[in-house]
């Protein structure tokens, strides 16, 4: 099993670490102060942003929302096992956000995995199930429902990519080629990465292989270090070139202050590259903030890289040649002709920003899904004592009124469907998103995974 990296927080209280199922627990009113869900998207989206700029979206995908105040299309296409159906799940309202109730419905009572995600632009570079390439077998399509997360005070799913899955379009339209410039970002997650090749959003070969230095031009996000140094522990926004992961013209970093986003929920992770002389780097936390540029200068000095020589090909996911050995979460991400300014990234951002990913669900205290909840002991000695997650670990802490942001949201939870059962619900960390409440060890140390519906229970209410 995959273990995130803990935050920086004092260690475990171990005497604490008490079996949640031996705990008597109750829903209680939220302790969180954690403000309004965010209001309906409106006005300028990222794409409108970049068009006003004068560097057009040539592919806009996404699983949670619009990226165009008039898109009222489909998102993403879903299939269930039970007999093959598709259905395109769309929005609740032009420019809004998607309709997960139509995929729950759709998908009740059989598993459904994304086997198309639409491209919101006129070009129409929609993203299908990878094939085979030279580092790997044909991919498979990811589960639909792996990760349901809270956008703008609606419940929505973003796409969980774990080892074998990737999705791909070999046959573009208006995507950068032979050196052409283009930017692109994507709306990823610090708590579900690794160090393998290669969780990858952009620009590929047409031919799904490593065709040279330079043929690839695309985001990668993870703890692969491919040239050393790299500072801290990741996971770091990096440029797939082809045959390398860059942090610089060097390879390796050279700022040693760039030590990785960390386990951040969400992380705008952004590229751009005049496809000649340049390239830049920046991320930001897509909750709050702005944007941080970890590198901008020449492109690699290694031979092939200037000009660079892209093919024009999209993957998400998976490497160039398919190499598929990667986990990562997508939310949204956007392709560009031309290099978007820097004050249109800023405005991109504040708009991620604006939409409220991981914000309030608008629903407390009850069993329904979608609900926040705090689970509260009722024993006489233990009454201000709530469940919360701690590096890993489900332990009881007092909460109150008083308790910093951080320990409210730890012991916030999200009620979702169960994973193993509709008779039942499970728990998803509010500041994790994917992360779960589940039992371990017969119970003696409840913990908080990433979690696979063959081996995962629920919580009967």
């Amino acid at each position: 099993m995959l273990r995130r990296t803990p935050r920086s927080r004092p260690r475990r209280l171990r005497g604490a670490a008490l079996s949640v199922l031996a705990v008597c627990a109750t829903l209680a009113a939220l302790l969180l102060g954690a403000g309004a869900p965010g209001a309906a998207a409106a006005g300028s989206l990222p794409c409108d942003v970049y068009g006003a700029a004068g560097t057009p979206c040539v592919a806009a995908h996404s699983m949670v929302r619009a990226l165009y105040s008039s898109y009222n299309g489909p998102l993403y296409q879903v299939q269930r096992a039970s007999d093959g159906a598709t259905k395109d799940i769309g929005l609740q309202a032009a420019g809004g956000y998607a309709n997960a109730a139509a995929q729950d419905s759709f998908c009740s009572g059989t598993t459904c995995i994304v086997t198309r995600i639409y491209d919101q632009s006129s070009r129409h570079n929609d993203l299908t199930v990878e094939g085979a390439g030279g580092a790997g077998k044909a991919d498979v399509g990811a589960p639909a429902d792996a990760l349901p997360v809270t956008v703008g005070g609606h419940q929505v799913y973003g796409l969980e990519i774990s080892a074998g899955m990737g999705y791909r379009d070999d046959s573009t339209s208006g995507v950068a080629t032979d050196g052409g410039a283009e930017g692109m970002y994507m709306v990823t997650s610090g708590t579900h990465v690794n160090g393998a090749c290669c969780f990858d959003y952009g620009n590929a070969e047409t031919n799904n292989l490593d065709t040279g230095n330079g043929h690839m031009d695309a985001i990668n996000f993870g703890t692969e270090c491919w040239f050393s140094p790299c500072y801290g522990q990741g996971p770091w926004v990096q440029a797939d070139l082809e045959n390398g992961l860059f942090q610089s013209d060097a390879g390796y970093s050279r700022n040693s202050s760039n030590t990785g986003t960390g386990p951040l929920p969400f992380v705008t992770a952004l590229l751009k590259n005049n496809g000649q002389n340049h390239f830049a780097l920046k991320w930001g936390n897509a909750q709050s903030g702005g944007l941080t540029t970890t590198y901008s200068g020449g492109e690699p000095t290694r031979s092939g890289y200037s000009p660079m020589h892209q093919e024009g090909a999209i993957v998400l996911g998976t490497g160039g040649d398919n190499s598929n050995g990667s986990i990562g979460s997508f939310f949204e991400g956007v392709m560009t002709s031309g290099i978007p300014t820097d004050a249109a990234d800023d405005a991109v951002q504040a708009n991620i920003v604006s939409v409220g990913y991981g914000g309030a669900t608008g629903s407390t205290g009850t069993l329904s899904p979608g609900s926040e909840i705090s689970l509260r002991a009722t024993t006489s000695c233990c009454t201000a004592d709530y469940v919360r997650h701690q590096n890993d670990a489900g332990v009881i802490s007092s909460i109150t009124s008083g308790s910093s942001s951080l320990d409210k949201n730890d012991a916030t939870w999200i009620v979702r469907r169960g994973l193993a059962s509709s008779s039942c619900v499970s728990f998803e960390s509010r500041n994790y998103p994917g992360d779960y409440l589940r039992h371990y060890n017969y119970c003696a140390a409840p913990e908080i995974a990433r979690v696979s519906r063959s081996w995962f229970g629920c919580w009967v209410g």
